[in-house]
């Protein structure tokens, strides 16, 4: 009786693709030109923002990149839906996810999480004498955890856009922003008092999937380490 002919071990390039998350938005048109440095070209109607399409195939057969919230990139890269990603440092601080590690920034992106409040009102009372504090945020564990390393309780005001609105309207005193010119604070009446952090945005692995795949996170980390260098 004939045995059977042993299956051949697939070749690297048939392996599953690993996939690059990428955020939609300011952030993603900057590193457009940090992808083209890298070596790496998505198809054609992956800058195209009508495209119904989430992921696209790239040049490399062994890369994938999904096009995806940016607070949604640290989510995806944790669970290991993606091996690797473009994330703020902003998300980051916030999710703290030990199953991501971040081994480059990546220097785009540029601008800083802060505390903000109406300019009017601006200055008249000592922070150090309040105990509680209304804030609006989509940053809610960053705000708790500024307020709280001063000693202030901080009630937070769950938004996730028009954080502008909430002093004026009754909401919150404070807003905890993400600030990159300021103009938006100043058209509504706010001004900047505080800056938590500055922010970038970092290049970030799942733990696990460097671990199980080194050599081929280990390449992608790379080539835009060398993107950078060039």
């Amino acid at each position: 009786m004939d045995q059977p002919i042993p299956a051949r071990a697939a070749p690297p390039h048939a392996a599953s693709p690993l996939v690059l998350a990428l955020p939609k938005g300011r952030i993603l048109e900057e590193a457009r030109g940090l992808l083209a440095a890298a070596g790496i070209v998505p198809a054609g109607d992956f800058a195209d923002e009508n495209s119904r399409r989430l992921r696209f195939e790239t040049n490399d057969p062994a890369l994938d990149v999904v096009r995806v919230r940016p607070f949604d990139v640290a989510t995806f890269v944790a669970h290991g839906a993606a091996a690797i990603g473009i994330c703020g440092a902003d998300v980051l601080m916030e999710f703290d996810y030990p199953e991501i590690y971040a081994p480059l920034d990546l220097g785009i992106g540029r601008c800083r999480v802060s505390v903000a409040e109406p300019a009017a009102t601006a200055g008249r009372d000592d922070p150090s004498r309040w105990s509680c504090v209304k804030v609006a945020t989509k940053y809610p564990n960053i705000a708790r955890r500024h307020f709280a390393a001063r000693g202030i309780q901080a009630e937070i005001v769950h938004l996730n856009g028009a954080m502008e609105l909430a002093p004026s309207l009754g909401l919150a005193r404070l807003i905890v922003d993400l600030v990159q010119t300021g103009s938006t604070l100043r058209a509504n009446g706010l001004v900047e008092t505080e800056v938590i952090a500055p922010v970038t945005s970092r290049l970030v692995v799942n733990r696990t999937a460097l671990k199980t795949q080194p050599k081929r996170i280990g390449a992608l980390v790379a080539r835009f380490r060398m993107a950078l260098a060039a």
